[in-house]
């Protein structure tokens, strides 16, 4: 296992002093709760409350930038475009979608930098305005990394148009010559500019002979006395020769320090003019000399700089490496990192814990996502394409998402249903079932309970809809009991619900004999719960009552048998003065109706019954 490169970054917490007080913590997927606690050391010490705050302290805080969003929600779309590249397209073919791919992946930080630097400068709060700035200047340095990549890992430009990418890297990068040509071209007297020799010697610098030869004719036109000058000087670049040997100077290069701005400009500038035809191997001693000359030894080098010289030799591992020290998020180096594998030049770098370095940073960048209210679809995808240990993230992390509505439920139950992820279903499911219960919603719990095939919920939630039917006279929710199906038959308690419900409308469409036969069959099939038995003997009053006999004799023993069963052996509660409590007074008129009504139905059965034998 690697040695750490340094010391881990240090995270204050307001109010709390670790030096004297004791502090906890609890870990979450993306963030760290911390709060102050009252364990002392000491039992003498007097307990004090300190710190009453607790603090979430979060890793990934990118996600919560609006305009980052946008990063991240842009670059998906990408990311997963690249995914669905053919792997039979090769050659030149495969080469120029890749690069497409990587433009677009800079366009995107391009347009986020833009719109950062342009909330930067209306920014009214300073500490704000700051933060937006310091946040443009991480953006512009991930354009400049990536560009640099494309350009040596992607493009794998030859000696000659090798050159001719980096002067083209520079001029996008190097933004100090648009101020100063915008300034000194915008001035009524170009020429008469204190800056306008400076502006003549970044073009030469940065190879724009032609533009540096217009401000020549400008001087020309404007001071007769400095024309030969000029022309002279206008030759001697029209007639430069390109991408060949020649003598520059690194001297006389230096002496444009200020204006060269950074070693890597002072670079190209000196490739330009000194090694025109450099080849790619050669890059990275150039570039160490380039920086040890423009450094002079008065300073060491930044993160970006060893990240370009890391990019100039041509150690990929190594610039993602710091890259993944430097910048606050894993955005930048999960899509670089997944660029250049598409590129077959990660394939042999596996880490020492089983998954690659691509598949580790997509997971570690997928995560953050989840830690966001809105933006942990976009993980999904990125899980999705990770085949080593994605299914297994995902269904860690898909199942602490906060269920807050039932749209977004709704989308979490999609994406586990289409991966076939059973047990996510049925937990999301239970969990949305309990919710509706609590909300006295019988219907979408029901419905909830079926959909995740939870029996014992379903006979919860059944027992709740025989409940209301008692005490309404009613039932809610009929279109769903109505339309139960065979979902019915997940639990007893379901399947008595939904036969219960058609008794009653077979009752309501006077379909008296096939009620009755359901009805006999509730109770004699034992799927009826017991105590719902009084319930049922009460509904088949009305029956027993009707003119015409609907129970036949055997029926009418039965449904006898069912009333004697039921009374047997009950207890006759009494209240502290011995008296019967009201309910049980209801109950034994109930039974007293029900046997007279029930042996009147027996005697006009056998009467009919004997009438027809007789005929």
């Amino acid at each position: 296992m690697e040695e750490l490169d340094g010391e881990p970054t240090l995270t204050l917490i307001p109010g709390i002093n670790s030096k004297k007080r004791q502090m906890c913590f609890d870990w979450g997927p993306g963030e760290m709760l911390v709060c102050e606690t009252l364990f002392k050391k000491k039992e003498k010490e007097e307990k004090v409350l300190g710190c009453p705050f607790i603090y979430i302290v979060r890793k990934d805080i990118d996600v919560y930038s609006r305009i980052l969003r946008k990063l991240f929600n842009e670059s998906h779309s990408i990311f997963v475009g690249l995914q669905r590249i053919e792997e039979e397209s090769a050659g030149k073919s495969r080469k120029a979608q890749l690069v497409r791919v990587s433009k677009n992946y800079r366009s995107v930080i391009r347009a986020c930098m833009e719109e950062m630097h342009q909330v930067a400068i209306a920014a009214q709060d300073p500490v704000c305005g700051r933060q937006y700035s310091s946040q443009v200047s991480i953006l512009s340095a991930m354009e400049l990394i990536w560009n640099l990549c494309e350009i040596l890992f992607i493009e794998v430009a030859p000696a000659g148009p090798l050159l001719l990418h980096l002067l083209d890297w520079v001029r996008l990068h190097v933004c100090e010559m648009d101020g100063l040509s915008a300034d000194v071209l915008g001035s009524e007297n170009p020429n008469k500019h204190e800056n306008f020799w400076n502006l003549v010697t970044l073009f030469v610098l940065q190879g724009h002979l032609d533009e540096a030869r217009q401000m020549l004719s400008k001087e020309a036109d404007a001071n007769p006395a400095s024309a030969s000058m000029c022309r002279v000087l206008g030759d001697l670049m029209r007639t430069m020769p390109i991408l060949s040997v020649m003598l520059g100077d690194d001297n006389a290069l230096l002496e444009q320090k200020e204006l060269l701005s950074n070693w890597y400009h002072f670079l190209v500038t000196r490739l330009l003019y000194s090694h025109p035809t450099v080849k790619p191997i050669e890059l990275h001693f150039y570039a160490q000399s380039s920086l040890d000359l423009f450094l002079g030894g008065d300073s060491g080098p930044e993160p970006l700089d060893n990240i370009l010289m890391a990019a100039f030799e041509f150690d990929i591992h190594q610039v993602i490496k710091e890259c993944s020290i430097a910048l606050s998020n894993w955005w930048f180096v999960a899509h670089l990192t997944d660029l250049l594998d598409h590129c077959k030049l990660l394939h042999s770098h596996n880490l020492y814990f089983g998954s690659n370095m691509r598949e580790f940073l997509l997971l570690e960048y997928a995560s953050g996502l989840f830690a966001h209210h809105s933006l942990w679809q976009l993980g999904v995808d990125y899980f999705d394409h990770c085949p080593e240990l994605g299914r297994v993230y995902l269904e860690l992390h898909i199942e602490r998402i906060p269920l807050n509505t039932e749209q977004k439920a709704l989308k979490v139950l999609r994406i586990c249903e289409r991966r076939q992820m059973t047990e996510q279903v049925r937990s999301i499911c239970k969990i949305l079932a309990m919710k509706a219960v609590c909300n006295n919603r019988l219907g979408s719990a029901l419905s909830w309970s079926i959909r995740a095939k939870d029996a014992a919920f379903a006979t919860l939630v059944s027992d709740r809809f025989l409940k209301d039917y008692c005490e309404r006279g009613s039932f809610s929710d009929l279109d769903l009991i109505d339309n139960l199906g065979p979902a019915m038959m997940l639990s007893d308690r379901l399947t008595f619900l939904g036969k219960y419900r058609e008794f009653h409308r077979l009752y309501g469409e006077k379909r008296f004999l096939d009620a009755a036969s359901l009805l006999l069959s509730l109770m004699t099939s034992q799927i009826a719960p017991r105590s719902f038995w009084m319930t049922l003997l009460t509904d088949a009053l009305p029956l027993l009552e009707q003119k015409q006999v609907i129970f036949s004799a055997e029926q009418t023993y039965e449904l006898m048998q069912c009333l004697e069963d039921l009374t047997t052996g009950r207890p006759e509660p009494r209240d502290l003065e011995g008296q019967r409590p009201q309910d049980d007074d209801i109950e034994t008129t109930k039974v007293e109706m029900l046997r007279l009504a029930l042996a009147r139905n027996l005697a006009r059965a056998i009467v009919k019954e004997g009438t027809l034998e007789g005929s």
